[in-house]
């Protein structure tokens, strides 16, 4: 737990260009508040004392704003910028090196026991305010932009924006790789949004319209 607890304060030297020294980020960012008191938690729910462990989840709550479920399943350096309103549910899973945003929530779509809440695999970006719904899978290096709902598996390296989530300049996204700099909120500069390029194209077609029309008027004139 120390060994993961180190990892998750060192990467946010990694992430956040604010963060300056050790003191400020073990006394300022309630992001690191919220995941010292789930790593605690989630060690007396895997001990089966459960009451306790919910009770330190809550407290955690209280203080940092971030509520984590103490049955949750984080990896390492793991990094919520911000925190206030992040919610992770119980049987959520995720991999190493993710970052989260304020208002994200790992949520479930069922009342019914088992699992359901998301998977996140490695390397993972979600923006501010983005919701990930029900048992779903996000693929590694996977991004998703800020207010996104995401209800269905994001395969590997796709970003997802909008409501509900659809993949955002596909044809670029194939090349990313774990070690590829680092994108706030999910967003990336060198992809499309797939409603912007069909704006675009319409824009484009009714430009020939014009012309051919223009075109045709000149040639009945001539006649």
């Amino acid at each position: 737990m120390i060994k993961h607890l180190s990892e998750d304060i060192r990467c946010v030297f990694e992430r956040d260009p604010a963060a300056r020294h050790l003191l400020e980020v073990l006394t300022c960012y309630p992001g690191v508040h919220a995941l010292i008191f789930y790593r605690i938690s989630h060690l007396f729910w895997a001990l089966g004392l459960k009451w306790i462990a919910r009770v330190i989840s809550h407290l955690g709550r209280i203080i940092s704003g971030v509520e984590i479920h103490p049955g949750a399943k984080i990896g390492r350096r793991f990094f919520i910028d911000h925190g206030m309103g992040v919610v992770i549910g119980e049987t959520a899973e995720i991999g190493d090196d993710c970052t989260l945003y304020h208002g994200v929530t790992l949520g479930g779509t069922s009342w019914q026991k088992g699992k359901r809440h998301p998977t996140l695999k490695n390397n993972i970006i979600i923006g501010a305010g983005a919701k990930v719904l029900g048992p779903v899978t996000i693929e590694a290096n996977a991004r998703i932009g800020s207010n996104a709902v995401v209800i269905s598996n994001v395969g590997e390296s796709q970003t997802i924006v909008g409501v509900p989530g659809r993949i955002r300049g596909e044809k670029e996204l194939g090349s990313r790789k774990s070690g590829d700099k680092f994108e706030a909120y999910g967003v990336v500069s060198d992809s499309e949004d797939p409603i912007s390029e069909s704006l675009e194209q319409l824009t484009d077609r009714i430009q020939e319209l014009e012309k051919d029309t223009t075109f045709l008027k000149k040639q009945n004139i001539d006649n």
